[in-house]
């Protein structure tokens, strides 16, 4: 066995213990690591290169990329570590239990506060392309078959975290065949024009809500909780129920937000109440924004439901649906402030 493969085995031993020891440490080492993801990611998208945030010597430094990219992406690598040696198992996403290849993607970014799709071929699609291996930079994502079938980190030097398959754990591994897709979920310190998918995907941040919005109240009030924009909030219930909290649909959906009976049950509202409407429909949201990583499709799901849009890949072709999209996000930029 040579020195590499006994290091990699070490690396797997200690990422196994990592990721199934106590979760007080194990939420503390997250939460350490996605503070410096995050102050590392502002300032690779505004092109900052702060001598504080210098990398160790051990990381991929990529000549024209800034020094806070370069540390995001060894933050993608050094969490990608933790789970060497969980067990693949297929649909899984608790470490405790065994992860696939898309679970240990989406939990890796989640832990550093980057909102990913659940399955690989979904991923493939997020951030920015990348040509070639050649380009490629440690933490983006090397998606492999066509249809997208299998995705994993690379991490340089021509090498890739990855679960493989059944009878197999977490690795690290050659890149053995060329990627179909490669995509770069962090941008360029250099340049900082590329997006981070889901690092804000409901707009959270975005501008308030114009004077005289009806319910903007509960619509602050629940974009404050929940971390999805008033301005999406206000405009999904203008093109739903046209603020008229009173109205049931000839589909029986009721009130502000024209939740379904069934819908309401389970999120414990009641949807003729406008502020438990809105509580509601923005934690639905949420979860739809969570689960797509776009405000889009989760806005898709919300008119046609998520099983619509995992069938589909994306936007069902529904005519009421094709419309309903870009009338709620047209109504947003018209809604903010």
């Amino acid at each position: 066995m040579s020195v590499s493969d006994v290091s990699t085995r070490i690396a797997q031993i200690q990422g196994q213990i990592a990721a199934l020891s106590g979760a007080g440490s194990s939420s503390a080492s997250s939460a350490a690591n996605a503070a410096a993801f995050s102050s590392a990611m502002a300032g690779a998208e505004t092109g900052s290169s702060d001598p504080a945030a210098a990398v160790s010597a051990s990381t991929d430094v990529t000549p024209g990329d800034g020094a806070e990219a370069t540390s995001a992406r060894q933050s993608v690598v050094d969490e990608a570590k933790k789970y060497l040696g969980i067990p693949y198992v297929w649909g899984g996403t608790n470490p405790k239990t065994g992860l696939d290849c898309s679970g240990l993607v989406q939990l890796v970014y989640h832990n550093l506060g980057v909102a990913l799709p659940r399955v690989s071929y979904q991923q493939a699609r997020e951030g920015t392309a990348v040509p070639s291996l050649a380009q490629a930079k440690p933490g983006d994502l090397l998606a492999f078959g066509s249809p997208v079938h299998h995705i994993a980190i690379y991490i340089g030097d021509g090498k890739m975290i990855e679960a493989p398959h059944t009878g197999e754990d977490v690795r690290i591994s050659k890149v053995y065949e060329t990627p179909t897709a490669i995509r770069r979920i962090i941008p360029s310190g250099s340049t900082g024009t590329s997006t981070v998918a889901g690092a804000d995907p409901a707009g959270a941040a975005g501008a308030g809500l114009r004077a005289g919005t009806p319910y903007a109240p509960l619509f602050e009030h629940a974009a404050t909780k929940y971390g999805v924009s008033a301005s999406l909030l206000a405009a999904v219930a203008h093109q739903e129920s046209g603020f008229n909290a009173g109205v049931t649909s000839r589909a029986g959906a009721q009130g502000l937000m024209q939740l379904m009976p069934g819908t309401a049950k389970g999120l414990g509202v009641n949807p003729m109440d406008p502020a438990q409407a809105v509580d509601g429909a923005a934690r639905m949201l949420r979860s739809l924004v969570n689960e797509f990583g776009r405000v889009d499709y989760a806005l898709a799901a919300y008119n046609a439901g998520p099983g619509a849009v995992h069938r589909y890949h994306g936007i069902p072709p529904y005519s009421e649906t094709r419309r309903y999209v870009p009338a709620v996000l047209g109504y947003q930029k018209l809604v903010q402030a």
